[in-house]
């Protein structure tokens, strides 16, 4: 988002930021609070969740250092339709939408990659979306694991490291932790993968692509 604007531009900006440390378990805002701008992850990992009517959580998305979440409320000046919450000790930037709205009337480039970043975030609800209509609760998981940034362990395989407790990834899944376990389980038990905590072992990727499909 900012890669190509100016060092003028960006001070600008960045005199509107606010830096935000946040201890594990943190609150950043709850359902319902105005969005008076958007957020940057430098450091740490936080959960956008809502509360069904029967008090079940359900995490929406896990955000990552480098990412940026909050655009989209922002533009549409509502309250917040989810809370946030920190999973590790995180450190943040929060841009103010009114620094936001003024770079975007003066620069182009940062209007045009704001929409980027908005119909990127559109392309993946949409996906999520079709995962939950149309694939399985193993397609999902196999999907999640094999859209990760994998790594190679000593012997040259591909590994998985889960970005976040199970608990929370089975969340984000739509599915039961306990259905989150049987699975990677029966993986397991097929040879396909290797549990090693958070890290999971692809013992043969191309049946996963099979299955995932």
């Amino acid at each position: 988002m900012f890669r190509e604007i100016s060092a003028d531009e960006i001070g600008r900006i960045a005199q509107a930021c606010r830096e935000i440390r946040a201890p594990k378990g943190t609150i950043l805002f709850q359902k319902g609070d105005p969005a008076n701008g958007f957020y940057l992850v430098v450091q740490g990992q936080l959960k956008l969740t809502f509360l069904s009517h029967t008090g079940a959580e359900k995490i929406v998305e896990i955000i990552a250092a480098g990412q940026t979440f909050g655009e989209a409320v922002m533009f549409l000046e509502r309250p917040y339709p989810v809370y946030a919450q920190t999973l590790v000790d995180s450190l943040l930037l929060h841009v103010s939408k009114a620094a936001v709205f003024e770079e975007i009337s003066r620069n182009r480039t940062f209007a045009l990659k704001m929409l980027a970043g908005l119909s990127i975030r559109l392309h993946g609800l949409i996906h999520d979306v079709a995962a939950y209509s149309l694939n399985t609760a193993t397609q999902r998981l196999i999907g999640f694991l094999l859209s990760q940034d994998l790594g190679k362990n000593e012997s040259g395989q591909p590994v998985a490291k889960l970005p976040a407790g199970k608990a929370v990834i089975a969340s984000r899944l739509n599915i039961s932790a306990e259905t989150f376990s049987r699975m990677l389980h029966d993986l397991s038990d097929g040879g396909l993968i290797s549990v090693q905590g958070r890290n999971i072992v692809l013992l043969d990727v191309e049946q996963l692509r099979k299955i995932g499909l």
